[in-house]
Parts: C-alpha cells; structure tokens; sequence
C-alpha cells in the first residue's frame, strides 16, 4: 500500500464550508492552492453542469441562500413524516396540485430514468418540471424546467417568495423544516409558477414518509430495489419496499422495473390495496433487443402499445437499457397508452428524445488518452451494474479504480463489487463530510484487494493523477483507463476538476 506524505494545512482544501447539506457551495475551492490537473485529450460533448454564476451579485445572493438552506436539518437527518411539508404546502396553497406528475422510487437509476421520461415528455411538446437528487455540482440542478436547471436568479427569487411561508411553519413545528423540504417545496412551488404541463419527480429516500411525497402522481414508478440506507428503510429488499411502496397512489398505473421476488410481491400488495393498475418489466414491457454501438447501445423496446426499433440510447451499461424501459412504459402511460387502447407512441419522437438523453456522472466519459470515465455508484448493487457496463463498453486492458465513498454506506460490499475489474485501486476522500476517513478505506481496501494493489491519496485531485500516472506507465497498458467513483460527491468534485482543468 503506497501512502504520500501529510501536507500542511495550508494545502488542505481551504475554505470548504462543511454543512448538514454534505456539499460545498463552491466545489471550486477544492483547486485553491491546487496544481491543475494535466490535460489529458478533449473533454466529449455532454450535458454543462451549471456553473457558478457570472454576475459577482448574483453570485453572493445564490451563496447566501445555500447558507441559509445550509444551517438546516441535512439530508441524511431525517423524522419519517410528510407532516411539516404538507403544512408549508397548505400555507403555499397546495402547488403541488397545480400538475400531473410521475414520481419515482427505488434504489438505483431512479435520476436517469427521471431524465429519459423527462426527454420524451419534452419531445412531445410538453413542458417538464423535474426534481431529483443530490446534485452533482451545483444546487440549482436539483430544479429543471425544459430539461434545464433554473437559472441562478430564479432558483433565488423562488427560495425568496417561499421563505415568509417556510419561517411561519417553523414557528409552528417542533423541528423547523428540514433543507430537503424547504427544496421540495421550493421545486413544487416553480413547477406551478412556470407554470409546467407534467413534473418528473424523484423521492429522496424511501416513498412513504418522503418530502415529496404530498403529490398523487398518476404514474408511479419503482426501478430496482436492492439494500441502501438499511438503517432507515429496512434490511431486506421486501422491508425497503414496504416504504417505497408508499408513493403508490389510488387508481394509479405502476411501472415496475424488475425486482427481487420479495419486494416485487410488497409492491404487487400494495397495488391491490389501492386498486391500482400494474405493468411489470418482463412482462407487460420490456426490452426485445440490445446492442453495443458506438457511443452507447441500440435498442429494440417492448412498450404497453407495441415495438419501438432502432432506438439509439447515448448511454452504457444493460442498466440503461433497462432504466430506458421503464421510462418509455412510464410515459406510455401517462399518455394512456395500453390502458386506453391507443396506439403505440411515435416511433421518430421516441427516438429523437432518447437520443437526446444525458445523465452526467453516470459512465461519463470526461478525457481521452487515458480515458478517464466518472460513475455514481455509491451501493454494491450500483457497483455490480457499472462494473458490467465497463467491461461491456469499454473493454480496458486494464482499469484503475479511485474510490472516495460515503462514510454511511456498504463501503466494503461496494469494493468487493469493483474488486474483479480493478487493476489497483487508489482511495481517497471527497469534499463532503460524509466521506469516509481515508485510512478507514484504505484498511478496507487492502481486505478486498490485497496491499499490493492499493494506493492511498487523501487528496482526490492527487488521486486521479497517481490514477492516470498508473494506467500510462507502461506501453502495454495503452488501453487502459481510470473510473473515478464511490459517491454523487466524489463525481461532481472529479467532474470539476477535469473539466475545469
């Protein structure tokens, strides 16, 4: 195991403002004092994370109001109960009603999902609210209209015109609202305001007890179930799905992507109790076909209405193939599609918005020469589906892993999942106070992996350079490539620094 002398304080991230929101509100210091990472070949075309704002006053305004979100309940601090966000809906007027929605659960791909259903209302000409979490880079992500975030001024004009609202509930409450209400509210709030045709709305955690969970979505949607947040959910995938299953409205249609027998029996329970209408991946939908293509995979989908061919998907991994049936049976029903007996949706539509599909941080590649690829996975299940879609895609003749991971999650299930694919790995730390202790995952590290194949950087902009150092030291390695992973926050941290060096 390879560790790199202390650096002084000095050289430490200076100015990070660690807050129960886990994020700084400028990622950006972690360069202070930094050497800029080396360019490595030209950054693909993608999706522009949104950037700090260019107007200095504009700027301070959006600082102050993280700040104040900042100074709240986290979002890993959590009391289950809807009960202090549907009173600052009541004061605000029941925005949320304003709508129809799609709301989302479930363990993993539940954010690229959101933004596949989200392309295909949008390419049928409706206006799309969507509200998902956390963001890779900055809080104005979390809030899109048309497929964009809001823009700086408006994420603050909203917090502004709520913020009467939000301090009367905390007057009242025992607990003020929590940073992830105030959000929600916030997101529910700009949605009416737009005012939008439909919002794309992904839970938080869990379903029944979620801030965001004061909609009746007409479309719910569950995409896989696996164990994450044990302590809060439960410690079987029938035990979180109980919670899940509670986004499951009366009369509503559920897409339910694939599921383990347990869990997909609580959901098929639930859906009775509420009478309402199930279509099961594998079975009312699926997909028919898949292959590798260039730049990510072409499929051939099973929908409620019929066959969709030669849907080209611009993202890796079997996952996405399967994350991308859901959101088309998802938007099927919406559309009425199966249960209304209309036909099948527009075959041009539908492939003009799939292959209009981004979602960073998902097995984006950010450099050329080494490739250098950055994915969210943060759980063991996440892991296992990144690992396939790397050795699918990709096919390096060796891959150096760099892991900063979440002090609270299944850290050692995660790396055995990587383990099989990992020349060596370098761990290190993310700028959120829930990364684990460098030393911690080291010792972690080394069980897995062996002392040999591990390096210890405590600092990521050091890590990925000992990452790229490993994969160009020798000429029979040219092709082999680095996946930065382990953490939301330890990929909007690297996807900063690359695409800013």
């Amino acid at each position: 195991m390879t560790e790199q002398p202390d650096r002084s304080e000095a050289d430490d991230f200076d100015g990070i403002v660690e807050a129960e929101t886990d994020r700084d509100p400028d990622l950006a210091v972690i360069e202070a004092g930094s050497r800029t990472l080396r360019t490595h070949g030209g950054v693909p075309q993608g999706e522009a994370v949104p950037a700090r704002p260019a107007d200095p006053e504009v700027d301070a305004a959006l600082r102050a109001v993280e700040t104040e979100l900042a100074g709240r309940w986290g979002e890993t601090k959590l009391e289950p109960s809807v009960r202090r966000i549907a009173a600052l809906m009541d004061v605000l007027g029941e925005p949320q009603r304003a709508y129809p929605t799609i709301h989302i659960t479930g363990t993993n791909g539940k954010t690229s999902t959101a933004r596949m259903i989200e392309a295909l209302l949008g390419a049928f000409e409706l206006r799309t609210g969507r509200y998902t979490s956390p963001h890779v880079q900055s809080i104005t992500e979390r809030i899109s209209l048309d497929g964009l975030p809001i823009p700086a001024e408006r994420f603050i004009e909203t917090y502004e015109d709520i913020k009467p609202y939000v301090e009367m509930v905390d007057a009242k409450e025992e607990f003020r609202l929590s940073f992830f209400e105030v959000l929600t509210g916030m997101a529910y709030a700009a949605f009416a305001d737009a005012p939008v045709d439909v919002a794309v709305v992904e839970v938080g955690m869990g379903g029944t007890w979620d801030a965001t969970n004061v909609i009746d979505a007409g479309v719910a949607v569950v995409t896989p179930i696996d164990l994450d947040h044990t302590d809060r959910l439960g410690n079987t995938p029938a035990e979180i799905a109980v919670e899940k299953s509670g986004i499951i409205k009366q009369g509503a249609t559920v897409i339910l992507a694939q599921q383990p027998v347990d869990a997909a029996q609580v959901m098929l329970k639930k859906a009775v109790e509420t009478d309402a209408t199930v279509a099961r991946e594998g079975m009312e939908f699926g997909i028919v076909g898949r292959e590798v293509a260039v730049g990510g995979q072409l499929l051939t989908l099973r929908g409620l209405g019929g066959e969709y061919e030669e849907v080209f998907l611009p993202l890796y991994g079997a996952h996405q193939a399967h994350n991308a049936a859901v959101a088309l049976a998802a938007v099927e029903a919406f559309f009425g599609v199966g249960s209304q007996q209309a036909g099948p949706l527009d075959i041009d539509t539908v492939r003009k918005a799939f292959a209009s599909v981004v979602s960073p941080g998902r097995l984006e590649v950010v450099r050329r020469s080494p490739t250098i690829v950055l994915d969210a996975a943060h759980n063991p299940a996440g892991a296992r589906a990144t690992a396939d879609g790397l050795t699918e895609a990709f096919g390096f003749s060796r891959l150096i892993g760099v892991v900063a991971a979440s002090a609270d999650k299944d850290v050692k299930g995660l790396l055995e999942a990587f383990e099989p694919v990992f020349a060596e790995i370098v761990v290190t730390t993310n700028a959120s106070g829930r990364s684990m202790d460098v030393d911690e995952l080291a010792a972690l590290a080394v069980e897995v992996f062996g002392d040999e194949r591990v390096v210890v950087e405590p600092r990521l902009d050091d890590a990925i350079e000992a990452a790229i150092t490993l994969a160009e030291e020798e000429d029979e390695y040219a092709g082999a490539g680095v996946l930065v992973t382990g953490s939301v926050f330890t990929v909007g941290d690297a996807r900063l620094l690359l695409k800013r060096g």
